[in-house]
């Protein structure tokens, strides 16, 4: 989840970074939808086998889902003895201490008949399962039947607790046999039988804490697969997957790698069954084993096969449209979307073909139709594209991002950066490109007014929409930041959500305007180097851009590159024209210091150039870590027109603060000082000149007085 919740201290931290453009080295970034148009309409993300095999297979009616107290292998992975720790708490249930220590005792013999005869004070069911596990544990098969079918020969009555371990461990022990037997494939139907009878003692109500109803699924389907029966084992297997048992996803994944190992004759005539055809279509399209490298031979093999062995076949149509369009073999795709219905996959495939034909006007109608068609809950899982951004694929929200690429063609921009900003985080990169470059501040401020209010109490993130609330918090940012940057200073303050930030934003705000109604250049400058100030200390967080060049997303500890936008068959000229104009003034990250910068050399503008408080504003600018070369042009510019001050030797480290009330005093003193610059190669001539022009003056006042008096 992106968000802005950065800790203040790493914010601090990361304005000092430098200013590097390169991507470094950090975390994952997502897939952004907008940095190659014509590839993201091109690609069909790979699905996801998970999903895909929740898609076949049936339930058992009765039979209830695993749960966690079950033995999930990818949760234990390296603890050899979790089966064994699991069943011997489950073997405890309903026993009281006595009972629940002389199972343990007799499990530790090596001789059936032994536990039997010490066993002869427990339960006859509990007796009679401890000695058929016994037997079964070293290898005494054929009595360890024995002891299990006694077990189920009582009454329901008196075996409430072991029925359906005892079937269950009665069909493991058949299947063991069956492999030394000389009728194996008794063995084997006695077996499945012994499954099946596992299965509904579970249904029935049987004790059941291990579970062994989901679990018999898959080990019925290893007697199927051992008897050659592929489309057996898989429903079966297809079955223990939709019940929640982990056992059934790995157990199909291997079935697929099996699959693929078979010579060629041997595995055309199997995917002529559905149910294989299915699997390996399942596996194909969600490219299992997948690797960006050289395509896997066998994979190669699956692809070649799967399409002569479904030519015309109107079974799974979508998906293998999907399997074909991924492997280039677009007139297949073609020929299979007439008969694949109108299920958001074959809309999605409709729409990018359409777009492979040029009929951008047929893309946008399919692309409506498959976002209607898909479910919004439905995902194919995380995954990472070519270039290793990740990815977590949500059809709905995919597609509605590829058909956001053609409103943006079309001019339609509100439209298109609301489908990208309903994936939330998904692909809010794209929809903040747009609502930061894209949009006007009035459009995107209408449309947060209209739908993105402030959140009334502080967001939880246990809360269900959560992330929905986070990326309203951070759009309504995103808008309070731009609303400053574009000089809406009033507007922008309600949109920040923090109170501290809602005071650095009004008083950066009430500088600029003090600046702008300022009439005495003192006044003027006073203000313009406040703002400087501000932008400097604050800019980060209440100036910067969500996306480049200062990467607010990821706290400013980031950048990403992007090719410049240019006018195409996908972009129009007017979409580069607008993010032409929102761009920012520097493609530096951390912008906002040439802005802080600017403003500092706007003061100076207002400043008598031989005051303290122009080398002093200058000074200032230049330690605002902008580039080198901002801070040699500020420095030049002192030196060129800027007065002597002991400090400058320090010149953007070591600075006085602007002392803007004797720069007042320095309007008058500058022009004095330039005349009296001026006159200096001709004073005893002006001396001279002033003399006789007072000696003038006063014989002229002395005449006119004679004059009078006459």
């Amino acid at each position: 989840m992106l968000t802005r919740n950065w800790p203040r201290h790493l914010l601090c931290l990361s304005l000092s970074l430098p200013l590097g453009s390169a991507v470094a080295c950090g975390p994952d970034f997502p897939n952004r939808l907008l940095d190659d148009r014509g590839q993201t309409l091109a690609d069909l993300p790979a699905g996801s086998f998970k999903f895909e095999i929740s898609r076949l297979g049936k339930t058992i009616a009765g039979l209830k889902n695993v749960t966690a107290a079950t033995y999930n292998p990818d949760e234990m992975y390296g603890d050899e003895e979790a089966p064994a720790k699991a069943r011997e708490q489950a073997e405890q249930l309903g026993l009281d201490n006595e009972q629940a220590a002389l199972v343990m005792q007799l499990r530790g013999l090596t001789d059936a008949r032994q536990a039997e005869e010490q066993g002869a004070s427990l339960p006859a069911e509990i007796r009679l399962y401890v000695a058929g596990a016994v037997a079964f544990a070293t290898g005494e098969h054929q009595l360890a039947v024995e002891y299990f079918d006694k077990l189920l020969a009582l009454p329901a009555e008196q075996r409430p607790l072991r029925s359906t371990w005892a079937a269950y461990s009665l069909g493991r022990t058949w299947l063991a046999m069956s492999s030394e037997a000389d009728d194996a494939v008794t063995a084997l139907e006695q077996s499945r039988e012994a499954f099946r009878q596992a299965r509904q003692m579970s249904i029935d109500g049987f004790s059941d804490p291990l579970e062994l109803g989901v679990a018999s699924l898959g080990e019925e389907a290893r007697v199927l697969r051992s008897a050659g029966d592929w489309s057996g084992a898989i429903e079966l297997y297809e079955a223990q997957n939709l019940h929640g048992s982990a056992v059934g996803y790995t157990s199909l994944k291997q079935l697929v790698n099996e699959l693929a190992e078979l010579p060629e004759a041997d595995l055309a005539k199997l995917l002529q069954r559905k149910a294989v055809q299915q699997l390996v279509t399942a596996s194909l399209v969600s490219r299992l084993d997948w690797s960006y490298g050289e395509q896997p031979p066998n994979e190669k093999k699956l692809i070649k096969l799967l399409q002569s062995s479904t030519r015309g076949s109107l079974e799974n149509a979508d998906r293998l449209a999907a399997m074909n369009y991924q492997q280039g073999d677009y007139a297949s795709a073609k020929a299979f979307l007439e008969n694949a219905g109108d299920g958001g996959l074959a809309w999605w495939l409709r729409a990018k073909l359409a777009v492979r034909d040029g009929d951008k006007n047929a893309a946008a109608a399919a692309y409506a139709k498959a976002a209607q068609a898909f479910p919004q809950s439905e995902s194919w899982g995380y995954q990472r594209t070519a270039d290793w951004a990740f990815e977590t694929v949500q059809p709905k929200c995919r597609v509605e991002g590829e058909s956001a690429i053609l409103a943006l063609q079309r001019g339609e921009y509100l439209q298109a950066f609301v489908q990208l900003y309903r994936s939330n985080s998904i692909y809010w990169f794209d929809a903040a490109t747009v609502a930061e470059r894209v949009l006007t501040v009035e459009e995107l401020k209408q449309y947060v007014d209209e739908n993105v209010p402030a959140p009334a109490v502080p967001i939880d993130d246990g809360q269900g929409d959560a992330e929905q609330l986070h990326t309203a918090e951070n759009l309504r940012y995103l808008l309070a930041r731009r609303l400053l940057r574009e000089g809406h200073y009033a507007e922008a303050v309600d949109y920040f959500d923090s109170s501290s930030m809602k005071d650095e934003a009004r008083y950066y705000g009430e500088q600029r305007l003090a600046a702008d109604n300022a009439w005495w250049p003192t006044k003027r400058a006073t203000a313009l180097f406040n703002a400087a100030v501000a932008a400097r200390e604050n800019g980060f967080l209440i100036l910067g851009y969500e996306m480049a060049p200062d990467y607010v997303s990821f706290g400013g500890f980031y950048s990403l590159g992007s090719p410049a936008l240019q006018a195409g068959p996908l972009v129009n000229e007017d979409e580069v024209q607008r993010q032409q104009a929102s761009e920012a003034l520097t493609k530096h990250r951390f912008h906002y210091r040439f802005v802080a910068s600017e403003l500092a050399n706007r003061a100076a503008d207002n400043l008598p150039h031989t005051s303290q408080a122009f080398a002093a504003v200058l000074c200032r600018a230049a330690g605002f870590n902008t580039s080198v070369e901002d801070q040699q042009a500020l420095y030049q510019r002192y030196v060129k027109e800027g007065p002597y001050v002991q400090w400058a030797e320090n010149f953007g480290r070591q600075c006085e603060e602007p002392d803007f009330a004797n720069a007042d005093k320095r309007y008058v003193t500058q022009v004095t000082d330039a005349v009296r610059t001026a006159l200096r190669p001709y004073k005893w001539p002006v001396i001279g000149a002033v003399v006789l022009f007072g000696v003038a003056a006063l014989l002229v006042f002395g005449r006119r007085r004679k004059v009078r008096k006459n």
